[in-house]
């Protein structure tokens, strides 16, 4: 019988645990899990699943409050973080582990609620156990060459990048502690575009670069003008096979050189040379499909030990986004009244 028991390792020997699985994730990363630290200020738990004294598998996940409530996401919306979950010995069961991953939350650790995205959970076995969302998404594969790469993109998106070069516009690494601000205040008026601030604030970005850039695993890329004007950044974290479009930004009276498309190509590049196989789009986007990749969908699964706090999940899920779009007309009041 499949059972998880509570580990305590440091974030060095974790890092060696997870090195023998080869389904691990940036997500579950020592350096990602500093950041989830300091960022979602919950309770950081590791553990191993067993039958008998063999370990079979390894979680990683964070016991939050909310009105109360523990609960244990892995991730949990918001984190701005996605493939968590497990990682198994190649003849184990997921759905045999999820159920034990079940018990070990609301019975050891006392958690009301469990949230979890893992990319190969299989959503057609869960049956009516578990509430489930797809996580929709783009991914492309990098084991091609830079010429089929190119090709694949659409042609749109190819003439962007050759205008961005005709027009002067150039990318370029960035390592400098001005790189989150120039990030930060494209990001809102990008979301100021639809009436909207953004869902996290400038602290997330500055703890990822801070917990994430020493490793290696953390690319910053910046797009200029031909005067020098930083029009455009993006952000891209990478480890074991994957990469990912973790977010990118850019002024609006700028996007007509097409600043977005060519430092995506960068990005592409860039993590191709160090070995990367995949790179994750990062969630859906029609603007994504252009790119050339293939569409990906993961479950993300939710259960409640009791049945009316999926129902005060969805209710707080709605809040949530009425409250950022107050937020916006808020600050746009305030930048009125204020003569700005």
């Amino acid at each position: 019988m499949l059972n998880f028991k509570r580990i305590y390792p440091t974030m060095e020997q974790w890092g060696d645990m997870l090195e023998q699985y080869p389904d691990r994730t940036l997500f579950q990363s020592g350096a990602w899990l500093r950041f989830l630290e300091s960022t979602q200020h919950g309770e950081l738990v590791f553990a191993a699943l067993q039958e008998g004294t063999s370990i079979l598998g390894l979680f990683v996940g964070i016991i939050i409050r909310r009105l109360g409530v523990r609960i244990l996401g892995s991730p949990f919306p918001g984190w701005t973080t996605s493939y968590m979950g497990f990682v198994l010995r190649p003849q184990v069961s997921r759905l045999d582990a999820l159920n034990a991953l079940r018990v070990f939350a609301f019975r050891d650790l006392k958690c009301l609620h469990l949230e979890l995205m893992d990319r190969r959970i299989d959503a057609r076995t869960l049956g009516d156990s578990y509430g489930v969302r797809i996580y929709h998404g783009f991914e492309i594969n990098l084991r091609a060459d830079e010429e089929q790469l190119f090709s694949n993109m659409a042609p749109p998106c190819r003439r962007c990048i050759r205008k961005a070069m005709r027009c002067g516009v150039v990318v370029e690494e960035a390592s400098d502690a001005e790189f989150v601000r120039d990030y930060y205040t494209q990001l809102e008026d990008v979301f100021a575009k639809q009436a909207l601030t953004p869902t996290y604030g400038i602290d997330r970005v500055s703890a990822m670069v801070r917990h994430l850039h020493s490793t290696g695993n953390l690319l910053l890329l910046r797009a200029f003008d031909a005067d020098r004007h930083c029009i455009a950044t993006g952000i891209f974290p990478a480890s074991h096979d994957r990469a990912y479009f973790w977010g990118g930004a850019s002024w609006r009276t700028f996007q007509h050189l097409r600043p977005n498309e060519i430092l995506m190509w960068y990005a592409i590049r860039y993590w191709k040379k160090r070995g990367i196989q995949f790179f994750d789009m990062g969630g859906a986007g029609e603007y994504k499909r252009k790119y050339g990749g293939y569409e990906i969908s993961v479950p993300w699964l939710r259960v409640s030990r009791h049945p009316i706090l999926s129902v005060l999940r969805g209710g707080a899920m709605a809040i949530a986004k009425s409250r950022q779009r107050w937020s916006h007309s808020w600050q746009s009041i305030n930048a009125s009244a204020s003569g700005a």
